[in-house]
């Protein structure tokens, strides 16, 4: 049966990491961010006056992925997803002010929309760790980061505030402080579930 399975977690806990294993161990097809393809992503680091082209971009962005997988017969994997780009990033950016209360609502609405429009994930799978962990993650990895270690308490606040309104059964959740860079452990947990 087919099945849509997101990963999410806040920025640097291993989100993408997790779905390219899970991709490979399961032959499953995968939708990744992209950041450096995207248009607004570099603009908005060095000028917050993009974040809601920002964000728009990737609400669509996510939704078109989206839906291309849709149109196949196999079991998908994304790493983060529309649900998570707008309970969490946008809010996040609303949050520190980056978008104007209009701006926010407008996202809301594109959201709300699109995911009447494609049902919610299947099956959801948490990452969390340490606040050191989150950070020494953050500080190696090569692509631009808009959210920061210190914004890691709010995006797990967020992503929290959204898992609690998904029936429990379709969440997941794994503290990954202490996983190895296999994911050995948790992918034996995850295949279970399958």
């Amino acid at each position: 049966m087919k099945r849509f399975i997101v990963v999410v977690g806040v920025s640097g806990v291993g989100k993408t990491t997790l779905a390219q294993a899970l991709a490979r161990q399961h032959g499953l097809r995968t939708a990744f961010e992209q950041h450096a393809e995207r248009p607004f992503q570099s603009l908005f680091k060095r000028n917050k006056k993009f974040a809601l082209a920002n964000q728009l971009d990737y609400l669509l962005y996510r939704a078109e992925q989206e839906r291309a997988l849709r149109q196949s017969k196999k079991t998908f994997v994304m790493d983060g997803g529309l649900d998570l780009d707008f309970h969490v990033f946008t809010r996040l950016f609303y949050g520190r002010g980056w978008l104007t209360a209009a701006e926010f609502d407008l996202c809301r609405r594109f959201y709300e929309h699109t995911r009447s429009l494609l049902p919610p994930p299947d099956f959801v799978i948490h990452l969390s760790a340490e606040q050191e962990v989150i950070r020494a993650r953050l500080a190696t990895r090569q692509r631009i980061n808009i959210a920061s270690a210190k914004d890691a308490a709010l995006q797990e606040k967020f992503t929290q505030d959204w898992l609690a309104t998904l029936p429990q059964r379709r969440v997941l959740r794994a503290d990954v402080s202490n996983e190895d860079k296999n994911y050995a452990a948790l992918l034996a947990r995850i295949k279970n579930k399958l």
